[in-house]
């Protein structure tokens, strides 16, 4: 009797001591800011609902009935929008550019390695995530560099996890195949073992698909073997596997259309042979790098794929109009094309919502600019079930700024991810305060 008394004392105690799950679960609610839905519209005088890491409600405040012993927010005055998404850039793979030891932008040993997979590099402790962070970039494609034809599958992530496995949502959600020309290996000694010419880059980038298949109906034909009837197995023996091949194997999902490439192509010409290889293997892809291809944007459009562009500040080539480069985002939407933007960086990943709003004075929409790095984004994805839009049972990755998201003046205030404020704090907040003494 005494132990079952010292053991309900101490249950009690426990109870006492320990935070409920109730005050965890908590809701937040976001109330009387401007609300850019981005799938439905613009609401001012807002409510916007967080509970357990969803939005569970959003509206006007005449609508919105806000849940009891919720955390209300007064956001008045204030701009909330979704989590911003970087189509493609290379946090987790590179910390300080000039030490090689923080660098893993890229495996140069092949050009061919689409085995190898981003989220076995990814550095969830980069200081400069919080950096991005801080100016409302939630969610990014994490890709290696493009020195490589086939340079390894992207990872998507969330900006925020108590660890990599935490924040990488989507570990090999595309690859990227690119042939901009930049992947020629220019070394000049004798044997070269890489292609040198355009030509070496597409007929080694064929041969590794004609590998692939044919990798496919040697397991194809083991496993019928296996299937046949055991009186026949015992006339001929027992099949042997084919010998695995992580190479092939890795190219097998996007020969299947299971998965989708990243064609990285930036001139016509470019991007013709590009997307003539795509078609003679089925591949399903998203386009990339097109900056310089204004003559063929017809060409594009009629190829019904999205484009990620960027990125937005190159120069025109000198055939170029001046703003050849600028418009491009605007010439793509008005024929139809769904395009996102990307940063293409990891220490400028915060500049992304700037690169979306530097296409407006070139003709492209603000809704539509907002969308490229929203919803357009995770529609490409294949994440528009959990982000990109401020609706109710998506993700609540939430940003709360004091202005135009897209308006270099803007000051991010606050920052959801996964129904979790994020501390306003980086590398360089802490050095300021430390040193301002502050």
């Amino acid at each position: 009797m005494k132990r079952t008394l010292a053991v309900l004392g101490m249950t009690i105690l426990i109870c006492v001591v320990l935070p409920s799950n109730a005050s965890a679960q908590q809701a937040i609610v976001l109330k009387g800011g401007k609300l850019l839905t981005v799938s439905h519209g613009t609401i001012e005088n807002g409510v916007l609902v967080i509970e357990n890491g969803k939005i569970t409600a959003v509206g006007s405040a005449a609508e919105v009935k806000i849940p009891p012993n919720a955390r209300v927010q007064d956001v008045s005055g204030m701009t909330v929008y979704p989590g911003l998404i970087d189509s493609e850039c290379y946090l987790g793979l590179t910390e300080i550019s000039a030490e090689q030891m923080t660098n893993d932008l890229i495996e140069l040993s092949d050009e061919i390695m689409p085995h190898m997979h981003v989220y076995d590099a990814f550095h969830a402790e980069s200081e400069l995530i919080p950096v991005a962070r801080l100016n409302g970039i939630a969610n990014a494609i994490v890709a290696p560099e493009n020195k490589d034809t086939l340079p390894g599958q992207d990872s998507f992530i969330q900006l925020d996890g108590k660890s990599s496995q935490e924040m990488l949502l989507v570990r090999d959600v595309a690859m990227p195949l690119n042939f901009t020309g930049e992947q020629r290996r220019n070394e000049s000694w004798e044997k070269r073992k890489f292609p040198f010419t355009r030509m070496g880059l597409a007929a080694q980038l064929r041969q590794a698909f004609l590998d692939a298949q044919h990798y496919a109906q040697e397991w194809a034909e083991y496993e019928k073997k296996k299937s046949e009837k055991a009186d026949d197995k015992e006339k001929k023996g027992p099949p042997s596997p084919p010998k695995h091949d992580l190479k092939l194997e890795a190219l097998l999902p996007y020969l299947q259309g299971k998965k989708t490439i990243v064609l990285a192509a930036q001139e016509p010409s470019d991007l013709a042979a590009a997307v003539n290889l795509a078609r003679e293997f089925n591949l399903k892809f998203v386009l990339n790098h097109i900056s310089h291809s204004q003559p063929v944007l017809d060409y594009v459009a009629s190829l019904k794929a999205p484009v990620i562009v960027g990125p937005i500040y190159e120069a025109p080539k000198p055939q170029e109009r001046y703003d050849a480069v600028y418009s491009l985002p605007a010439q793509l939407y008005k024929r139809g094309v769904k395009i996102a933007f990307a940063s293409y960086d990891a220490h400028n990943v915060r500049n992304l919502p700037y690169a979306a709003g530097y296409a407006t004075p070139f003709g492209l929409p603000r809704d539509e600019a907002l969308k490229a790095v929203t919803l357009n984004a995770a529609e490409i994805w294949g994440v528009a079930d959990r982000l990109g839009s401020l609706d109710a049972g998506k993700t609540a990755n939430i940003v709360v700024a004091n202005g135009d998201p897209l308006d270099v003046r803007t000051d991010v205030k606050r920052v959801f991810i996964d129904g979790r404020e994020i501390p306003m704090t980086s590398r360089q907040t802490r050095l300021r305060d430390e040193y301002s003494g502050h």
